[in-house]
């Protein structure tokens, strides 16, 4: 994948998988002059001997597939842009994991159009209760799914063409007002 929010978009799929219901997606443009971010869930979380294998390729929890590709390609990418991956899990408890690129790396991918990995991803994922922190330095914006909805009626549907269009320009307003303060472009 040759964005950073693609890989985002599938490592919550993972959580999805494992039957998160509640996922929390930190993003950071800027700590300590490193690009991270960071998936916290819910889910069924992993033994420590899959913890261990996790970073092979040919091992998945999945069931629809026989491989893995995410991980191993996050820390792939990480590791050329000297940064690197933290994945911690627990069975029955849910899992953590932190990507981190060193921001001013030649070889960091971009981070890509992440408002709308943010829309596609809810849209397709109506039930989850979903939490993101938006960083750009101090600099700090909150989404939560539940307040939105408690906002707009507990029935509302993402993918409304009214309701999608919204969200694109809060997300679009709040990351860009986020940039501003945090000194980005």
């Amino acid at each position: 994948m040759k964005e950073i929010s693609l890989h985002i978009l599938d490592l919550m799929q993972n959580s999805i998988e494992a039957g998160a219901s509640w996922i929390l997606l930190e993003v950071n443009e800027n700590e300590d002059g490193f690009l991270t971010f960071s998936i916290t869930d819910n889910g069924r979380g992993m033994s420590e001997t899959m913890l261990k294998k996790i970073r092979d390729p040919f091992v998945t929890t999945r069931f629809t597939r026989k491989v893995g590709m995410g991980v191993s390609f996050v820390e792939m990418t990480t590791k050329q842009s000297g940064g690197n991956l933290i994945v911690k899990s627990k069975l029955g408890e849910g899992t953590f994991l932190k990507a981190s690129y060193l921001r001013e790396h030649l070889d960091r991918p971009p981070l890509g159009d992440i408002v709308n990995t943010i829309k596609v991803f809810l849209v397709t994922n109506l039930k989850l209760h979903f939490v993101m922190h938006y960083y750009v330095g101090k600099a700090k914006f909150t989404f939560d799914s539940k307040n939105v909805k408690k906002f707009l009626g507990e029935n509302i549907d993402f993918s409304y063409p009214e309701v999608y269009s919204w969200l694109d320009e809060y997300l679009r307003q709040e990351i860009n007002e986020v940039r501003k303060a945090g000194g980005q472009k």
